[in-house]
């Protein structure tokens, strides 16, 4: 097999490809693309579980427990316990976060506009929708 065959290799390509694009981008606003995943999660839903968002993410427990104390200390989230569960947690940004997500998913946006360009507009949206139904979303 080709690697112009291999649907691994051509994901991986491109997704090493973004996310070095997406880290760059993401200095200027003193993160990195380790908290892009849990900041665009919570952007979408905040005061969801840590549990709840390790799954959306895709992480481990352990490493979102890692990105969560990281996010905390640059005072992105805050975590409240659950009344009825000790051992759970909910997630909610801070108002510093909030105010950063605009300019930030703009960039994100800016991204995928650079790398979709090349396609027509057909071919992005179908591009899309496969990307969605092999992940199924």
């Amino acid at each position: 097999m080709d690697r112009s065959e291999s649907l691994g290799y051509l994901v991986s390509h491109l997704n090493v490809s973004l996310q070095n694009e997406l880290n760059e981008r993401l200095r200027r606003y003193d993160l990195d693309i380790k908290v892009w995943p849990v900041l665009f999660t919570l952007w979408q839903e905040e005061g969801i579980t840590q549990t709840e968002l390790s799954k959306r993410c895709d992480v481990a427990s352990y490493t979102m427990t890692r990105l969560l104390d990281q996010m905390q200390n640059q005072g992105l989230i805050t975590r409240f316990q659950e009344l009825d569960n000790r051992r759970a947690f909910k997630i909610f940004l801070t108002d510093a976060a909030k105010a950063m997500e605009q300019d930030v998913v703009c960039e994100a946006e800016r991204i995928n506009d650079k790398f979709l360009q090349l396609l027509s507009e057909y071919e992005q949206r179908l591009f899309m929708r496969l990307l969605n139904k092999i992940n199924r979303l």
